[in-house]
């Protein structure tokens, strides 16, 4: 099933898409696509549902998030396109969760960017409570997927002193959505197809198969890390096209609209903005 979360920040209501990708009210069942409930979605007849009207914002399609964790370097075309080997094991950084916004909210450009870039990946959503996790067992424990785009300010992130955090997690930095995919609606996660096009130009061409570090396996490394909790969402890396490895580099400026596309999870559309 594919479930969203529809109405203004911080107000939204749950949904289910029917057949024809219309959104119908799902709050008459459950309060919101956040935290236990994420465990047991409902199985429900989108057309035993009332419509939503008209056309209103999407939002991210996870409430109340507790960690936004990232996987860095984790395609093997991505980390020749930057130009380092590939990591021994998981690289992993957090990502504030109010970076985290709707699929087709603005990207704003916080005071003193330079060098905003773009990053489309796979999203994986925590249903089930799990610690110490076997790959064998870590599927299980995942409500579904989702489209992330982890933008990053690169000389926040790599000319400034410090991790990588500053130039991950200001506002806007994370736009999810624009639907949560259950695992039983999108088939085989290591063989999806992913794409980000900037003003119309195609970006990024990647699929989950050049992974170096597959789904489960991040799962439950993570899992022995710390306890990922329902509503946990875990963007697990980027293929190559981005902005820091072209040639020369390209970044965003006001004005640029970003289009990302994963097999069956959707699209993104988002503009960008700067901070007065």
């Amino acid at each position: 099933m594919r479930f969203a979360r529809y109405g203004e920040a911080g107000q939204e209501k749950p949904a289910v898409l029917d057949a024809e990708g219309r959104l119908r009210d799902l709050s008459g069942v459950l309060p919101d696509l956040a935290g236990a409930a994420l465990a047991d979605l409902p199985r429900i007849n989108p057309q035993s549902l009332p419509l939503v009207a008209g056309a209103p914002r999407i939002g991210p399609p996870v409430g109340q998030v507790g960690k936004l964790i990232c996987i860095g370097l984790n395609y093997t075309d991505h980390a020749e396109e930057v130009g380092v080997a590939a990591p021994p094991e998981p690289v992993v950084f957090l990502k504030a969760t109010s970076a985290i916004c709707g699929p087709h909210d603005p990207v704003s450009l916080p005071r003193g960017a330079e060098k905003g870039d773009w990053e489309v990946e796979l999203g994986v959503v925590i249903g089930r409570r799990a610690k110490y996790v076997s790959e064998e067992d870590a599927l299980a424990h995942v409500a579904g997927y989702t489209i992330v785009n982890d933008v990053s300010e690169r000389a926040f992130q790599m000319e400034r002193a410090g991790q990588w955090t500053k130039g991950k997690s200001c506002d806007s930095f994370a736009p999810i959505g624009p639907w949560l995919v259950t695992p039983d609606a999108l088939g085989d996660v290591q063989a999806l197809d992913l794409t980000l096009d900037l003003n119309g130009i195609r970006m990024q061409t990647g699929t989950t198969a050049r992974m170096i570090f597959p789904v489960a396996e991040i799962v439950a490394y993570l899992s022995a890390l710390m306890t990922l909790e329902p509503g946990d969402i875990i963007a697990t890396g980027t293929p190559p096209g981005v902005g820091m490895g072209r040639i020369p580099p390209r970044y965003l400026t006001e004005g640029d609209e970003m289009l990302l596309r994963i097999s069956g999870l959707g699209e993104q559309r988002s503009p960008v903005v700067r901070d007065l």
